[in-house]
């Protein structure tokens, strides 16, 4: 199974999103959507709402991926997207880290960034980590 089709499996809405994997790693998920008009608001800009579900599925798997001994899943409690420029053309690739890690919630930082390697929008999420 690659690891878009693990991803699709595990999450099925980014299936749906149509986003596949770079990276998955306890350091870094990687994940990218490319843009359609399909996936586009008025002006051929690349919709807020898909750029969140990206930023939130890449989020979600670097939390799962940090896990403390015990803990079995996540769930996203909050999450802040800061829009800083529009993605027209190419793709989106979220970029997500964790922050901080602990034994009740992970904090990740998630930067998607256009295909020219452009900041366009930050979202930091905090993940409950359950058990």
């Amino acid at each position: 199974m690659t690891l878009t089709a693990g991803m699709h499996a595990a999450m099925p809405f980014t299936a749906v999103l149509g986003a596949t994997a770079l990276t998955a790693t306890a350091d870094e998920v990687r994940l990218r959507l490319d843009w359609t008009p399909q996936r586009c608001t008025s002006g051929g800009l690349l919709h807020g709402g898909a750029l969140m579900g990206l930023a939130d599925a890449a989020g979600g798997w670097c939390a799962f991926l940090n896990l403390p001994e015990g803990a079995t899943r996540t769930a996203t409690t909050s999450s802040s997207t800061h829009f800083l420029r529009a993605v027209t053309e190419g793709y989106a690739e979220a970029v997500a880290t964790v922050l901080h890690g602990g034994r009740t919630a992970i904090v990740v930082v998630v930067d998607v960034l256009d295909a020219k390697g452009r900041l366009a929008s930050r979202v930091t999420q905090t993940q409950a980590v359950l058990r």
